[in-house]
């Protein structure tokens, strides 16, 4: 039996070069893909980006809206809190009774100090708030912290 060594060497060459061109494809094919899957990773994570920016957005337009709720609620009370209308005489009761607990309780404080000889020092202050819609006016705020339960580092508005 003989061997052609010469055809074994053109099918051997052959296969090499066939198996060259097809990893070139299937390299070429997962390229391809792989930029396809990080075009796609890239704009959604872009979207999400956005829709993070837009939800920052909206909470500080949610702040500014409650500042100025209750920036017009102290205007109204400082004005019309004596004789508000009816809609309005429950809520401007109830702030004008927590402000007269505050008073209340901030003198206690003073007669206490002053029985016990106490300094500012000794005792822990406590803040004091005006806020008509803090937990200080007896009513929970529907979001955040109390102001009487800011850090002390952070000024007060």
């Amino acid at each position: 039996m003989s061997i052609d060594f010469e055809s074994l060497k053109d099918k051997a060459v052959v296969a090499a070069q066939t198996g060259v061109t097809r990893v070139k494809e299937l390299t070429e094919t997962g390229v391809a893909k792989a930029k396809e899957l990080a075009d796609t990773g890239a704009a959604k994570a872009k979207e999400i980006t956005e829709i993070g920016k837009l939800k920052v957005n909206n909470s500080a337009e949610q702040e500014a809206i409650r500042k100025a709720y209750s920036e017009l609620g102290k205007l109204y009370y400082a004005e019309r809190g004596s004789a508000p209308e009816a809609a309005y005489a429950d809520a401007c009761q109830r702030i004008t009774d927590s402000l007269a607990r505050i008073s209340y309780n901030n003198e206690r404080i003073a007669d206490i100090k002053a029985a016990g000889q106490l300094s500012d020092g000794e005792v822990e202050p406590e803040p004091v708030c005006e806020e008509p819609s803090c937990c200080c006016g007896g009513e929970e705020k529907d979001e955040g912290p109390c102001c009487c339960e800011q850090d002390e580092d952070k000024p007060q508005e």
